[in-house]
């Protein structure tokens, strides 16, 4: 479980990283979170005019901002925290796992090149492992949940039809477990969270945990995948 507050932050990188390099050594070809091949979805959302968003929390933030940072027709990918209230989305607070917070990303996309379907097929198949209640890899809590935040019907839809035919199928070994709820609002995280992954891809636990899903999206997605990635820190910059 990941230390509370920006003080701790590089212990808590220390502390899991060695256990993670030890594992990384022990078995250096395996990700701690193995990619599943599935189709895409038989009911997506139509192509419209104008950016979307879709909101989805799958563990750790760093991870799965980076997977999406490298997907093409992604504009932005924000890592924070949704599912609970503003007064309480902060690092040191939603670390407490008493916030109903989950760490969360924001996937700002153009459905004209990249549809939701397809933002849910990646998000099942390398971004996370939807099986998992109230953990991923060694981070556990329910701020490290499995949810998706819909802010239309066509998005609940879409996500429920989806999470029906991939339990059909049986391609997990296990149910998938993903919450869906309406998006109350979003909230970004701290700076310092922002674009971890390409700016730490040689620490234990983000080359053990993280860097292997960007290898799989590149690898199952290689249709979808960007080799540079989508920063919040280039868009601040431009704007």
């Amino acid at each position: 479980m990941r230390q509370s507050t920006l003080s701790r932050l590089p212990l808590r990188a220390a502390a899991i990283g060695a256990l993670a390099f030890l594992a990384f050594a022990a078995a250096p070809s395996r990700a701690a979170e193995d990619a599943v091949v599935i189709p895409p979805p038989a009911v997506d959302a139509q192509p419209s005019d104008g950016l979307q968003t879709a909101v989805l929390s799958g563990g750790c933030f760093w991870g799965v901002q980076g997977v999406y940072q490298h997907t093409a027709g992604v504009v932005n990918a924000v890592s924070g925290y949704a599912g609970g209230t503003k007064a309480t989305a902060d690092y040191q607070t939603v670390s407490s796992g008493t916030t109903g917070h989950a760490e969360s990303v924001a996937i700002r996309f153009d459905p004209k090149k990249i549809s939701y379907g397809k933002i849910l097929q990646i998000f099942f198949s390398v971004a996370h492992d939807p099986t998992q209640l109230n953990r991923q890899g060694p981070d556990t809590g329910t701020q490290y949940r499995s949810a998706i935040f819909t802010s239309s019907d066509e998005q609940k839809k879409v996500a429920e039809a989806y999470i029906a035919q991939l339990d059909a199928a049986k391609l997990f070994k296990r149910p998938i477990v993903t919450k869906i709820s309406a998006l109350q609002g979003f909230y970004p995280a701290e700076d310092y969270h922002q674009d971890y992954l390409t700016l730490h891809p040689n620490q234990p636990y983000i080359a053990f945990n993280d860097i292997p899903k960007v290898e799989n999206l590149k690898k199952l997605f290689a249709d979808n995948y960007l080799e540079k990635p989508t920063l919040v820190s280039s868009a601040k910059a431009t704007n």
